[in-house]
């Protein structure tokens, strides 16, 4: 379009008001795609003198455009659509509707995907699902470990370990995954075969894998957290907190900055390329339980033992709306829509629209939008399952897995993540996240540093460089030149001697030579004494 429109007005021929109304169609297309899928701000093209640079710059903008086009073009293809729970009235409340009501309502396959596994023995228990929420991770904290496929309802691995379990991770794909024991973390394959012992990571409480880094860190009772590349087995960072045990950890998905809770009520933001923590924010009066952070990088949502949940604006580092519980959250989470699950005591609470509220500057939401439990079992902790409408509970009487209508992204982009992969696809899709590998260094509160352009002038470099210089004096200069008859002082003098002028300057340079005159004779005199009255006529006459 922009391509034709430009070798009209070069052909000077007139433009019809078809394509007129073509072009106008075509720019608020543009528009449209651009703020929904664009990249940021586009580059200032006529600030920049190279034209070469300016050429390839402006080759990658239209590159871009093209890529948002396509995008908002794509769309037709995304032909599902979530549904969430919508009351008939005023009167009516979401959070009343049961899970049995929900089954009675639903196709029998969807009904399936509700259950709960009755695990009273080796609880309290953890949970992960791997990133396409196909398989499902169970870690028991007095040994027991397993593995399932929770659709089919087929079991993977079981193991009994026989020692504490502090918390267990998938890592890239569902073939293997690692488990904080008692002492060292541990890696085992898909069949419960031990692989790997990393000795480095001494008690640790809790376990975060980086799928694009493949880095699996962790943080120790030591206070410390480290950072083990899972494609070559080295030790990327070993980072000291210096605030004591931790009690939360999670990672932003956005940017893989690890975000760490400690008891004194704050929160730590660590990256393995700085010694020091980014960000360090008070969030709760108390230690902090639990913390996540949504999927597009800009809220975090914390619960404390001063039993609030308050959601934050990490992109500003600003509170935003504080969320009172009857008790302290033990665990919390945000599925891809935006649904907030919250467990605290023995009840998980589900928040709908905290977000919404947050970015349109209104008041907080009043009530949750489900509600689950309040049977006895203490929650362990909340997982949302990937591009599925479904809430994984742990608790110390086993698992739940619960339905939550709209929680999941019903268009999911299988080359990305695809949650009906073969073994064929897992395998390629393998090589090709490790040929894609990011390098530690790269990881930083900003990931979009990367390729942006330094806006600043060289005129303005220019003056900062002259301002941090400080101004030259012309008789410092002349300091340190030659002496004697010819030296560059003398030459000044004599140069200046001619003009009736008198300034600071040559003040400035007779006051030094009268300095040197007298260090000179002080020298002459110093050395005749030392020489004695018969050889003080041998004395060196010039400035030692």
């Amino acid at each position: 379009m922009a391509a034709v429109t430009k070798a009209l007005a070069q052909s000077g021929q007139k433009r019809s008001p078809q394509d007129i109304i073509a072009a106008r169609e075509g720019k608020k297309r543009l528009v449209e795609a651009t703020q929904k899928y664009g990249r940021g701000k586009a580059v200032r093209l006529k600030g920049i003198k190279d034209k070469k640079l300016r050429g390839n710059l402006r080759a990658v903008e239209d590159r871009y455009q093209t890529a948002a086009l396509r995008a908002k073009d794509a769309e037709i293809l995304l032909e599902n659509d979530g549904g969430f729970l919508e009351p008939e009235g005023e009167l009516e409340k979401t959070y009343k509707v049961r899970q049995d009501d929900i089954k009675e309502n639903i196709g029998i396959e969807v009904a399936k995907k509700g259950f709960e596994l009755k695990l009273e023995d080796f609880g309290p228990y953890r949970a992960d699902y791997t990133r396409n929420g196909k398989n499902l991770l169970l870690a028991g904290r007095k040994g027991h470990i397993a593995t399932m496929d929770w659709r089919a309802g087929k079991l993977g691995c079981e193991l009994q370990l026989g020692e504490t379990i502090r918390d267990a991770k998938w890592l890239h794909n569902n073939q293997y995954f690692a488990v904080a024991q008692q002492k060292y973390v541990y890696i085992y394959d898909h069949s419960g075969a031990e692989l790997h012992c990393l000795n480095k990571h001494v008690e640790a409480r809790y376990l975060e894998f980086l799928p694009y880094h493949f880095l699996l860190a962790s943080a120790a009772t030591s206070g410390f957290l480290k950072y083990t590349d899972t494609s070559t087995g080295q030790l990327v960072a070993e980072l000291p907190t210096r605030l004591g045990s931790p009690t939360s950890l999670c990672q932003n998905p956005w940017n893989a900055i690890l975000h760490v809770g400690h008891q004194n009520g704050t929160v730590s933001l660590w990256s393995p390329n700085s010694q020091t923590a980014l960000v360090k924010a008070l969030v709760h009066r108390g230690p902090v339980r639990s913390m996540a952070i949504d999927r597009q990088g800009r809220y975090m949502v914390s619960t404390g033992q001063d039993m609030r949940m308050n959601v934050w604006d990490i992109r500003m580092f600003k509170s935003i709306h504080s969320y009172s519980c009857y008790q302290p959250g033990a665990s919390v989470s945000i599925s891809e829509r935006g649904l907030t699950a919250v467990g605290w005591g023995t009840k998980v609470s589900v928040w709908r629209g905290l977000f919404d509220a947050a970015a349109a500057n209104e008041e907080k939401v009043q009530s949750p939008y489900m509600s689950w439990g309040g049977d006895g079992q203490r929650i362990e902790t909340v997982r949302w399952c990937p591009f599925e409408d479904v809430l994984g509970v742990t608790h110390d009487k086993g698992f739940a897995s619960v339905i939550v209508p709209g929680a999941g992204e019903p268009n999911f982009d299988s080359m990305e993540v695809n949650p009906y992969e073969t073994i064929k696809q897992r395998q390629e899709a393998e090589v090709k996240a490790l040929l894609n590998k990011l390098q530690p260094e790269m990881i930083s509160l900003d990931p979009d540093y990367i390729g942006k352009i330094d806006n600043v002038t060289e005129t303005k470099r220019r003056e900062e460089r002259q301002e941090e210089q400080k101004p030259e004096d012309a008789i410092e200069k002349l300091k340190n030149r030659g002496r004697g008859r010819n030296s560059a002082l003398r030459k000044y003098l004599r140069k200046k001697g001619k003009t009736n002028v008198i300034d600071e300057k040559r003040l400035k340079a007779e006051a030094l030579q009268s300095e040197r005159k007298s260090r000179q004779n002080e020298a002459l005199q110093n050395q005749r004494q030392e020489l004695g009255p018969a050889l003080s006529r041998f004395a060196s006459k010039k400035d030692s």
